[in-house]
């Protein structure tokens, strides 16, 4: 019968007093990514209508719901169309700036981080 050899003794630096190891684990948190809240901002050009169908169809807004922001566009100087994240929200912004220049309205959006 062969003879076994010892197994060499590795030194673990992180050993309590009882000869345990003592692994320590390390939760990593991430962070939720920046969310950005995209705004229209008023101006006396843009049709009421053309910011109703905007809504609808960038920001998925029924009616009722796109004509209450375009309200509080009109009353307030801006209204909030949605939240998202930075490239998502960045997308909105030139795809509602895209549309406005095409049908010839000098309507502005803008994304803003929400603290």
């Amino acid at each position: 019968m062969p003879t076994k050899k010892p197994k060499p003794k590795v030194h673990l630096p992180d050993r309590d007093d009882g000869g345990s190891v003592v692994l320590e684990r390390l939760t990593q948190r991430t962070k939720p990514p920046q969310m950005f809240q995209v705004l229209m901002l008023n101006d006396d050009f843009t049709p009421m209508e053309f910011v109703v169908v905007v809504l609808q169809e960038f920001f998925s807004k029924d009616r009722e719901a796109a004509t209450q922001i375009m309200l509080q566009i009109h009353l307030d100087g801006k209204g909030v169309c949605g939240v998202y994240s930075k490239d998502v929200a960045a997308t909105k912004v030139d795809q509602v700036m895209d549309a406005a220049r095409k049908s010839g309205h000098p309507l502005q959006c803008v994304a803003e981080p929400i603290e």
